[in-house]
């Protein structure tokens, strides 16, 4: 551990310095417009992992944006660790929320702020200098593969097919992934679960234009109006989502499972303090930890309608669009629950609009393994490089490409993650803690001479 901690030491600038260069690419996969500067992170990327040592380093091109590819075989006797990451990152509209440019890396009371930081450029970016100081340090204890991806915020919708030709190549004992979140440094955890996912978007239309809202108004329907009752009706007073089947494969908890969930760290008042709200929301009889980590949820990230823009415009718009999210739970499939939203939004549609659902992407949630060698590795890693043991949870979030990995290729993954989850993912300000940047660091090797040795 001193070896590992003075070889940070040493080099902790640089490493913080290549970070800020990684972020201020504005490797944006929704927009096309940012296309230029997502292939300049792949190269960046792929450049950085030659630096540190790895073999076979390529810029695997896909139908959308390349995946980069890199390896260290020092012993085909020895277990291999799949590092999976995605370098590619969510718009960061709003601009006017940031208190600093999302592509300028900026550091206050010793967090970095930019669009990234946490999700995911500084948390696979960990692995890349953990894998250089252990080249360096002559501490690899297991063979190396790295796969990091361009398409993780819009769906990963290539990966499963590169995944599928490239199995062999891609063969490996487990895979790490640091692309989630811990309770705290001071309460360190491992994500031993993740939500799948169902995207949708809606559109309502009424009439063939926007109308005079005076001279209309009251005898044509409101599409804008329309489609929020809609969205209204698919909770009811419990917040319990009303689509019917929605549950049905739903497993609840036990009441065991309910008390180790819930004994993991958790101050309410802190949690409403941090989103400045006076109350917590959601669905009746569950807790907050068990809302957003056991529970299927369905929620509206975005909804348009009419004119938004300065001043005043009396219209009555012709149409009305929302992005709708639903995060699934074991048991449950995107597929059958895209199938189902799609049936119950057309038929509680009013005759007087039309209704289009389109499905985006989506994945399957999943649940790891506790008493796997992987597991335990991470574990060690943890009381090693903390001094206390690692607390399980469930991550709220969906990493699609879990399953996948498991489906194709057959093995296991670990959710390594060192984040927050206050450190505004996808949203404005998004932040990463140095301490965390580096402890990552630090940590990951540990992972890798636990793995080897629980692996004989």
């Amino acid at each position: 551990m001193q070896e590992i901690k003075n070889y940070v030491e040493t080099h902790k600038q640089r490493f913080l310095d290549e970070l800020f260069e990684l972020l201020r690419f504005p490797s944006v996969s929704a927009d096309p417009k940012y296309k230029g500067d997502v292939l300049k992170t792949a190269d960046y990327v792929a450049q950085k992992l030659k630096d540190a040592g790895a073999d076979n380093v390529e810029i695997c091109e896909t139908a959308g944006y390349p995946i980069v590819y890199g390896e260290k075989i020092i012993d085909a006797s020895l277990p291999t660790v799949l590092i999976y990451g995605h370098y590619d990152v969510q718009p960061a509209d709003p601009l006017e929320l940031w208190q600093t440019p999302p592509f300028e890396p900026t550091v206050r009371d010793g967090k970095i702020y930019a669009r990234g930081a946490c999700d995911d450029k500084g948390q696979f970016y960990m692995h890349v200098k953990a894998f250089e100081l252990m080249m360096e340090t002559n501490t690899l204890a297991c063979n190396v593969k790295f796969m990091i991806e361009g398409e993780e915020e819009v769906g990963s919708a290539n990966l499963g097919i590169f995944v599928k030709a490239n199995a062999e190549r891609l063969k490996a004992d487990v895979v790490l992934i640091s692309d989630t979140s811990m309770i705290s440094m001071e309460h360190p955890s491992i994500e031993t679960g993740l939500r799948g996912l169902a995207y949708m978007e809606v559109e309502v239309v009424g009439p063939n234009r926007d109308l005079h809202s005076g001279v209309y108004g009251g005898a044509v329907a409101n599409p804008a109006t329309i489609l929020c009752k809609m969205i209204a009706s698919l909770h009811d007073e419990n917040n319990h989502i009303t689509i019917p089947a929605f549950y049905d494969k739903v497993i609840e908890l036990t009441d065991e499972e309910k008390k180790a969930l819930n004994s993991a760290p958790y101050d309410e008042e802190e949690y409403k303090k941090d989103l400045n709200i006076d109350e917590v929301w959601g669905e009746k009889g569950y807790s907050t930890l068990e809302r957003t980590g056991t529970r299927p949820t369905l929620e509206v990230n975005g909804i348009w309608s009419g004119y938004i823009g300065e001043g005043a415009k009396t219209v009555l718009p012709s149409k009305a669009n929302a992005k709708i999210s639903m995060r699934l739970v074991p048991n449950q499939s995107s597929e059958e629950i895209a199938e189902i939203f799609t049936k119950h939004f057309e038929s509680i549609a009013p005759k007087n609009v039309k209704v289009k659902v389109t499905p985006h992407h989506g994945g399957e949630p999943v649940v790891t393994p506790t008493d796997s060698i992987a597991y335990k590795a991470a574990e060690k890693a943890i009381e090693d490089s903390f001094g206390k043991t690692a607390i399980p949870t469930r991550g709220g979030g969906s990493i699609p490409i879990v399953a996948l990995f498991e489906d194709v290729l057959g093995i296991k993954s670990v959710l390594f993650g060192f984040g927050l989850d206050s450190d505004a993912l996808h949203s404005p300000n998004e932040k990463y803690d140095i301490f965390n940047y580096y402890k990552g660091i630090e940590t990951l090797p540990l992972f890798h001479k636990y793995f080897a040795e629980l692996s004989k």
